[in-house]
């Protein structure tokens, strides 16, 4: 810990905020930690990403079998302990419109960036009453949109490679359902069969998924968005990867952390699908309902691994809302093999 704070006393000398005031900010489920910079030329944060804190991250070429050896990262295609990733990723989307925070000043090498300081009105927060929950979720909903018009490729965006949310990943994070929240919630480890049964399923219900087309922030809901004047930014977006538009529309209204006002999600969830056309309309209800259920499945297992080996206990105040998130998801069409598995093996997220 001395050697990171000298490390970060020596980066910021060399930049414009050296001598300022710093305070932490509360620490989140990540590895990262943050510090607003008081004293600076413009609102500043001290951004801290400890290279060595977690596994690799995966290498664009990487087959299946190395990104499992390589760990949890690589699988599930996570910036990990990169700092090229916000950088790249935090770019590419303020060229597109998005409000994602300027970077002033960075050491890759040592993880430490001063980034622009958005403010603290979370959307979280300020969207306190249904009017003011109506009106940020509507400009929340916009960034959706321009990502999608937008679309997106795979490839290198600087020094970061943009990848696609292919299914080795999606299957990596659905794992985590029964690797972590099934002996959390029922005490015991499943019946022999039941992992590979469980794998079987999402493999079939994984490859009615569409094209990969679109930026995926992997973690829009309302404790990563901050409300700007009359638009909104995004933070916490350094693990994007090329996939459906969906994704992003499910994290924002089955939100883990809070209930959105009565008949808000499914009005939001109607107006996006009807700017569609017919045809892309059918491909993202489909792509909904699955990728809904799969992020799910994976906050559920995350959750309760933060729980049991990370000793954070307040995420089981989490759980109950989103199990029931996950119950809606698997009466959907498309998840027929993961529910029929679910009810043989793990009732209590069928039955409620």
């Amino acid at each position: 810990m001395a050697d990171r704070q000298a490390l970060a006393n020596a980066f910021l000398e060399e930049t414009d905020w050296a001598g300022c005031e710093r305070t932490a900010l509360p620490a989140d489920a990540s590895t990262r930690s943050y510090a607003r910079l008081r004293g600076g030329p413009s609102p500043a944060l001290l951004m801290n990403a400890p290279p060595a804190e977690e596994s690799a991250a995966c290498p664009p070429d990487a087959t299946p079998e190395e990104r499992a050896a390589l760990g949890y990262n690589a699988e599930a295609r996570l910036a990990g302990p990169s700092l090229s990733a916000f950088m790249d990723v935090a770019r590419w989307l303020r060229e597109r419109g998005v409000h994602a925070p300027e970077v002033f000043a960075a050491d890759r090498e040592h993880g430490f960036a001063v980034i622009e300081d958005m403010g603290d009105r979370l959307l979280a927060v300020e969207a306190a009453d249904p009017a003011a929950e109506r009106a940020h979720y509507a400009r929340s909903i916009k960034v959706l949109h321009a990502l999608r018009d937008t679309g997106a490729e795979p490839g290198p965006i600087g020094a970061w490679t943009l990848q696609t949310y292919d299914e080795t990943a999606l299957l990596a994070e659905a794992r985590l359902l029964p690797e972590w929240y099934v002996p959390y919630a029922t005490g015991e480890a499943l019946l022999d069969g039941a992992d590979e049964a469980y794998e079987n399923a999402w493999r079939e219900v994984l490859s009615q998924l569409g094209p990969c087309d679109t930026l995926v922030l992997r973690d829009f809901h309302a404790e990563n968005i901050l409300v700007l004047g009359e638009g909104v930014g995004v933070i916490d977006f350094q693990d994007a990867l090329v996939g459906s538009a969906a994704y992003d529309l499910a994290s924002l209204i089955e939100d883990a952390r809070r209930d959105l006002a009565p008949g808000h999600a499914q009005a939001l969830y109607q107006g996006y699908v009807e700017r569609l056309s017919k045809g892309d309309r059918e491909r993202f209800e489909t792509d909904y309902a699955i990728l809904a259920a799969q992020r799910n499945a994976k906050i559920l297992g995350i959750f309760a691994r933060l729980q049991v080996r990370d000793g954070k206990p307040r995420y089981g105040a989490f759980v109950p809302r989103v199990r029931a998130h996950f119950q809606t998801d698997l009466a959907r069409a498309p998840l027929a093999p993961v529910r029929a598995w679910a009810e043989r093996y793990l009732p209590e997220v069928v039955r409620g």
